[in-house]
């Protein structure tokens, strides 16, 4: 059983069913030592601009807040058998949003997937390569 997260990722657009506007790449850098993880992710749009998100945390279930894209997130993460779910809130504006992401390796350990659940992206999985 490989739950370790840590490397440097990249998304398989082809293969992923993203929701909303398509980037034009997504890359990751994963730091992860059980209990802690750090995710600094750059989505890259068609036209040239770039979303940084980067957030940290415990995966032990306990709540975290995170600045992602300038607006504060109530985070947890925790392992469910060999998925890390990641479940975020946060309000836009008028909404607000609940986020909850599975993620977990292939066997090999080369692929990551990050597949929405029950949640506001409900439907949407990328599917991530190591680099």
């Amino acid at each position: 059983m490989n739950r370790n997260l840590t490397g440097f990722w990249k998304a398989n657009l082809e293969k992923s069913k993203l929701l909303g506007p398509a980037p034009k790449s997504i890359a990751a850098k994963i730091r992860h030592e059980d209990p802690n993880l750090l995710v600094a992710m750059l989505i890259t749009m068609p036209d040239g601009l770039e979303h940084r998100i980067e957030f940290k945390g415990p995966t032990n279930g306990a709540e975290v807040l995170n600045l992602v894209s300038g607006q504060q997130w109530r985070s947890r993460m925790q392992w469910i058998d060999d998925e890390l779910m990641i479940e975020s809130w946060v309000e836009l504006a008028e909404r607000k949003l609940h986020f909850r992401d599975f993620w977990f390796l292939s066997d090999n350990g080369q692929s990551l997937t990050m597949e929405h659940r029950d949640d506001d992206l409900r439907g949407q999985i990328t599917f991530l390569d190591r680099v």
